[in-house]
């Protein structure tokens, strides 16, 4: 079998009718047994696949051995030809080694591009009891979760009991309670080879993209996690035998942890792994959410707006400043963004429109303050766009113009380019939809070069309750974080808020000469 090149984007299980009734069809499960070096197992593993499956399932087993330097291959065709199964049997064979996470890549692909409804993975050295399979499979036939996983750890005492090393129980159960924390999950195992998918929910991730190493049933339970799928577990029986252990468990041990702090970090904005880019939502706007609970660009225009103001929001990203504004002050508020307003959220007044098409057609006359928050980064050409705002309010000079972005020139993302990494992410300061990157210094002179003047410039600390929720250590991070930021603002500040106001046009002061020239000449 040759190697195999795709994208999961690119498959997708086969539309297959559900009847009810007598008539109701079986689901398709294929039972994926990865194998490697294992002659002397595989045929247990085969027979002890419970019969029963097949009158719930129609059933189907793939073999892929994975480059054996033994008889895996031919063993597995052996027991094929003998036609004792009341299942197909498929025996592949790699050619070349592709590592427990690439073969297992390979029998998913298998399993979506050939329709089944559920793929179960066992492991061809008999460590996980294949009897247990009609457990694992009811929560995905009856709808409750789209993977379930055995379990040694369910069971208080089980998997010592059953010959698990101590130092591999202590390790397990260590690594699982970082995950945990850091996934905010309460899996009692993460490291058992032993799951069941829902192919739709597979063709729903990257998994082409995962590692070829051990580590991959790590980074596809993150995968899982970050797309909404639902996860149970069951209690299966821990065997260890004389199988030859081929982890190296120090080595996977820092993959997991480093695959684990990828997808936080990615969480937190502060890098981009593709891997790990599992969009709920093609809305844009969902990634957006009201910050008005600690030191933020929201909580510094909620306090900054008086009551009753009438306040453009451009930009709205939801409406949820909008909405606080008019809850909260009783503002007249309109909105303009680029995706219509959830359900829930009210303005005044709202305008679907795209701000690198220009400004709507609206009269700004009757706002007095403007909102910009986390916009202008987004903006094709924001000297453009912030020249035709000022041109449509400069005979307004009282409107203020409240304007947030986020600042390059804060010591984390200096810190990664001086160690070599520049990674942009789903949100923060290198946000991957941001099309502008601005310090203090450069937002400055984009106003001033469009006609503004400068009110009052503020830095804004990191968001660190959004990250790791108002608790104590967030608030006190916040606290030593304005305490930087009043050292140095340009690179301690994770954003940057200013307050505007347009300068008069050549045309306002031309005519204000004229008026004052007229009146002073006729007092004399």
């Amino acid at each position: 079998m040759s190697v195999l090149r795709f994208r999961t984007a690119d498959v997708r299980p086969a539309a297959m009718p559900v009847l009810s009734g007598a008539g109701a069809r079986k689901p398709r499960l294929l039972i994926f047994i990865v194998a490697y070096n294992a002659e002397k197992t595989i045929k247990a593993v085969l027979d002890r696949v419970p019969h029963t499956v097949t009158e719930e399932y129609d059933v189907e087993v793939l073999v892929i051995d994975d480059a054996s330097t033994d008889r895996t291959f031919e063993c597995g065709h052996e027991v094929r030809n003998d036609g004792t199964y009341p299942f197909p049997l498929t025996v592949l064979f790699n050619p070349v080694n592709q590592g427990y996470g690439g073969n297992q890549k390979i029998g998913y692909f298998y399993a979506i591009r050939n329709g089944f409804d559920f793929v179960a993975l066992v492991h061809g050295d008999g460590q996980y009891a294949p009897e247990s399979l009609p457990d694992l499979l009811r929560p995905l036939k009856n709808g409750e979760a789209e993977a379930c996983f055995g379990s040694r750890m369910m069971e208080r005492g089980a998997a010592r009991k059953g010959g698990m090393p101590l130092y591999k129980f202590v390790g397990n159960r260590i690594l699982s309670w970082f995950e945990n924390r850091a996934l905010r999950t309460s899996l009692t195992e993460f490291h058992s080879g032993y799951r069941v998918y829902a192919t739709k929910a597979l063709a729903r991730v990257p998994f082409a993209q995962n590692t070829n190493d051990f580590h991959f049933d790590t980074e596809i339970i993150i995968q899982f996690v970050l797309a909404g799928q639902r996860i149970m577990e069951r209690p299966i029986p821990t065997y260890y035998g004389d199988e030859i252990c081929h982890v190296n468990g120090m080595k996977y041990a820092w993959n997991v942890v480093r695959s684990v702090l990828k997808a936080r970090a990615q969480d937190l904005g502060l890098l981009y792994d593709r891997r790990f880019d599992i969009a709920k939502s093609d809305n844009l706007n969902d990634q957006y959410t009201l910050k008005d609970d600690y030191d933020s660009p929201h909580a510094y225009a909620r306090d900054l707006i008086p009551a009753r103001a009438n306040v453009l929001d451009l930009g709205c990203a939801g409406g949820y400043m909008g909405a606080l504004l008019k809850q909260e002050k009783d503002c007249n508020v309109v909105g303009v963004d680029a995706f219509p307003l959830p359900p829930g959220i009210a303005l005044d007044d709202f305008h679907q429109h795209d701000l690198n098409d220009g400004l709507p057609k609206l009269s700004t006359e009757r706002f007095d303050h403007i909102l910009m928050l986390d916009v202008v980064e987004h903006l094709a050409s924001p000297e453009r766009f912030m020249m035709r705002l000022q041109e449509a309010i400069s005979t307004h000079p009282d409107t203020k113009l409240v304007l947030s972005t986020g600042n390059i020139g804060f010591f984390v993302t200096r810190l990664m380019l001086l160690l070599g990494q520049f990674n942009y992410g789903k949100r923060g300061i290198l946000d991957m939809t941001h099309t502008r990157l601005f310090t203090f210094t450069s937002l400055r002179r984009l106003l001033e070069q469009s006609g503004f003047r400068i009110v009052a410039v503020k830095g804004v600390p990191g968001p660190f309750p959004l990250a790791m929720g108002n608790s104590p250590l967030s608030k006190t991070l916040v606290r030593i974080n304005k305490a930087l930021i009043a050292l140095s603002r340009g690179l301690f500040s994770y954003q940057i808020f200013v307050v505007a106001q347009p300068l008069p046009s050549l045309e306002c002061l031309l005519q204000n000469a004229e008026e004052q020239s007229a009146l002073r000449a006729a007092a004399q």
